[in-house]
């Protein structure tokens, strides 16, 4: 259901803004790019309901942070040492802030390969649609929503469930419209600095998270979270000083 929202939007916003049709090249690198995000997104929930959430959470933000740098490595376009330091305080920032409690430590490492093969499929659309030309905004978008919207129903008819109601989750609508976004916004930073820069910053989410959980539903946070927390704002001083 999110993906669908997700998809009405972005059209809604092509068609207003009047977004030219992409090329074939465009097209191919956003398809896989939302196909690599919806194997994030399903093997992220599948590493989740199986209780895992204090080894799958860190784990599959730091990998997914991780592929975009090591892309631009392999490119021989290494970061300035000062953005190095920067990426690894956000590595570890990411990792402390998503740390919860688990029940023991065998659950912890149950699912740590699902944890990487969600990071994989992150990084991968932050590496993807990257790619894109900067010739249009919410067209190349839909295009990779669409496909993994697509790639949704293709696991769902494998595994024969049957498509959730519309008005079963009207939060699940409400994530796709934010999420949409946040699509946004990364793919218009893509345009403006540096692939890794952009991913890296926008890899920063569980800090807000905590913040705001925090602060609106006064959740009770670790001191490691917090430590998470200043570590990951220190990231963003470092990434954007040079």
């Amino acid at each position: 259901m999110a993906a669908l929202s997700g998809v009405v939007v972005l059209l809604v916003l092509a068609l207003a803004w009047g977004d030219p049709f992409p090329d074939r090249t465009d097209i191919l690198w956003a398809a896989a790019g939302g196909i690599g995000g919806a194997i994030g997104i399903a093997a992220l929930y599948r590493g989740l309901s199986l209780g895992n959430a204090a080894m799958v959470a860190p784990t599959t933000g730091v990998t997914a942070t991780l592929v975009p740098v090591l892309f631009e490595l392999l490119r021989r376009n290494p970061p300035r040492p000062g953005q190095m330091a920067g990426f690894a305080l956000a590595f570890l920032g990411i990792w402390l802030v998503s740390q919860t409690r688990a029940d023991n430590s065998t659950q912890q490492r149950q699912g740590l390969w699902l944890a990487l093969f969600a990071g994989l499929g992150f990084g991968s659309f932050f590496v993807l649609i990257g790619q894109v030309g900067p010739g249009a905004v919410f067209a190349p978008l839909v295009v990779a929503r669409t496909a993994a919207l697509g790639f949704a129903f293709l696991l769902l008819g494998l595994r024969r469930e049957r498509l959730p109601a519309l008005k079963s989750n009207p939060l699940a609508l409400l994530a796709g419209v934010l999420d949409a976004g946040g699509n946004i916004f990364y793919f218009l930073a893509t345009h403006y600095t540096r692939l890794d820069v952009a991913a890296v910053l926008s890899s920063l989410y569980p800090a807000s998270t905590v913040i705001l959980a925090s602060t609106l539903t006064h959740e009770v946070i670790s001191a490691r979270q917090w430590v998470g927390v200043i570590i990951c704002l220190a990231a963003v001083v470092f990434i954007l000083a040079v």
